[in-house]
């Protein structure tokens, strides 16, 4: 099983409004997520997770080091590999209600990426829009809805669905359950396994919370003030940690009902 993606090194730095103070987000980290498995990153809120998850989808871009998939950098790309791209990594964000146009009915959400991406019919579309749905556990009745009329985890399936709806070969899941009730988060947490399997998915989970990653994650990376401090298979991240910061986490972690 060879590597779908391939963090080198990589730091990412903010600046102060004056440019003055520059913050670290992401520091000289490097790890490799292998294609078709769960990996998750683990730490606190603020210690660079999500920085990292946005360099991977060319949200914000490094001050060093690389990003690699499926062995070529993403930031030295030919003009077709760019428009491959997005079709091959694409995000589940924290907020469900944030991260969907609240002016746009469901079937327009779900249709603009394959507007933007490709030149399928009205009727192939159609049909991609109508088995997504069912994937993620929603009929076609909901298509002319808006998403305030949805419940939380509703809306985290539409938000999937959307992300899912270009078959990319990696997934961020940016604290997906978070947001959620913890009943609902079992939901979402078991529907994103069966997906994984269901369209032959590599998914970057990220999580500050350690029982959800132990049930979902092959491979726990945890990170803490923007480096990567502690990797390894999620049987030995639980009964083996090696690290205090780790140690911490474990403890301070609530249980999950899965």
């Amino acid at each position: 099983m060879g590597n779908i993606l391939e963090i080198k090194n990589l730091t990412v730095e903010y600046f102060s409004g004056n440019n003055e103070k520059v913050i670290r987000a992401v520091d000289n980290v490097s790890f490799c997520i292998k294609s078709g498995e769960i990996y998750a990153l683990a730490g606190e809120s603020g210690c660079g997770k999500s920085t990292l998850s946005k360099a991977i989808t060319k949200l914000v871009f490094p001050s060093s080091g690389d990003i690699l998939f499926e062995g070529k950098s993403i930031f030295n790309q030919k003009k077709d590999q760019k428009k491959e791209y997005p079709k091959c990594v694409q995000m589940v964000f924290q907020n469900p209600y944030s991260s969907l146009n609240p002016k746009m009915k469901i079937n327009d959400i779900l249709k603009e990426p394959l507007d933007i991406n490709t030149s399928f019919s009205k009727i192939h579309k159609k049909a991609l829009i109508s088995n997504i749905l069912d994937d993620v556990g929603l009929t076609d009745s909901v298509l002319e809805l808006y998403p305030h009329e949805f419940s939380g985890g509703q809306r985290q399936r539409i938000a999937i669905a959307r992300a899912l709806i270009l078959q990319p070969k990696l997934l961020i899941a940016d604290e997906p359950v978070s947001a959620l009730d913890a009943s609902i988060q079992a939901q979402i947490i078991n529907l994103l396994k069966d997906l994984k399997e269901k369209m032959n998915l590599t998914i970057l989970f990220i999580s500050h919370d350690l029982n959800v990653i132990r049930y979902v994650a092959d491979r726990v990376g945890i990170m803490y003030f923007g480096k990567l401090v502690e990797e390894n298979n999620v049987s030995d991240i639980f009964n083996f940690p090696k690290e205090e910061y780790t140690k911490t986490l474990l403890h301070s972690s609530p249980k999950l009902a899965i």
